[in-house]
């Protein structure tokens, strides 16, 4: 048993390496480390992450398939370019398959996820309350992760995932804006007060009302920034 075990490890840690990458190469797009159009040269990111070329290649077709990254013909890679526009449509689509999952969430919730989501919440408004905006924009992802996990509908949230990999950046942007997180804190609230008191209906409200209001705050930074917010 315990030989099986160890010939089955390296193919673990391989996994947990590229997983690892993949990791950190969403994160930095979110974050606008690599900025949309930017290339990704496989050799510099093996130097910055200590991974071989194989493990970055590999990062980079499985962000190819959420839609962050363009694989280009003969030229490698670079950052997806997702306008304004689109990032919109894409909440749009999100506004009815995120409802269905808080609803779902809501309608089957146990005992000890309610506790979770209630320390959650204080957690939410404790970063924004503190001014750790990138604390709260790492808890608010959490949460819609965990409520897609626990609405237990795959095909919901195999969609979630690929969309919302591709519209996160924009919110990244907001949610780092002080007065935008003042007021998106307490629609995440709301989200989660509406799940933990098994309330489908309401729960599915309080996701619509929030990305509704993505949406219109999306649409101000655009047309603050000009035509070219969506670059």
């Amino acid at each position: 048993m315990s030989s099986a075990l160890e010939s089955a490890s390296p193919v673990a840690d391989d996994a947990a390496v590229d997983q690892r990458v993949t990791d950190l190469i969403r994160d930095g797009i979110i974050r606008g480390e690599y900025v949309p159009n930017q290339r990704l040269v496989e050799a510099d990111l093996g130097v910055e992450f200590s991974a071989s070329r194989a493990t970055v290649r590999s990062a980079l077709l499985q962000l190819a398939s959420e839609g962050l990254v363009e694989r280009l013909p003969h030229r490698g890679s670079r950052v997806r370019a997702i306008s304004v526009e689109e990032a919109i449509e894409i909440l749009e689509v999100r506004i009815g398959v995120e409802g269905l999952c808080a609803a779902k969430t809501a309608a089957t919730i146990a005992d000890e996820d309610v506790a979770a989501f209630m320390r959650l919440r204080d957690q939410l408004i404790e970063s924004v309350a503190e001014g750790d905006l990138v604390e709260y924009a790492r808890l608010h992802r959490y949460l819609d992760v965990r409520i897609r996990e626990l609405s237990h509908h795959v095909t919901a949230s195999d969609v979630l995932a690929r969309l919302h990999a591709q519209s996160v950046r924009h919110q990244f942007k907001l949610s780092s804006r002080p007065q935008r997180a003042k007021v998106s804190v307490l629609e995440h609230v709301a989200i989660i007060d509406a799940v933990i008191s098994r309330n489908p209906d309401a729960a599915e409200r309080a996701v619509r009302i929030h990305l509704l209001s993505v949406i219109d705050a999306l649409r101000e930074l655009s047309s603050e920034s000009g035509p070219t917010a969506g670059t």
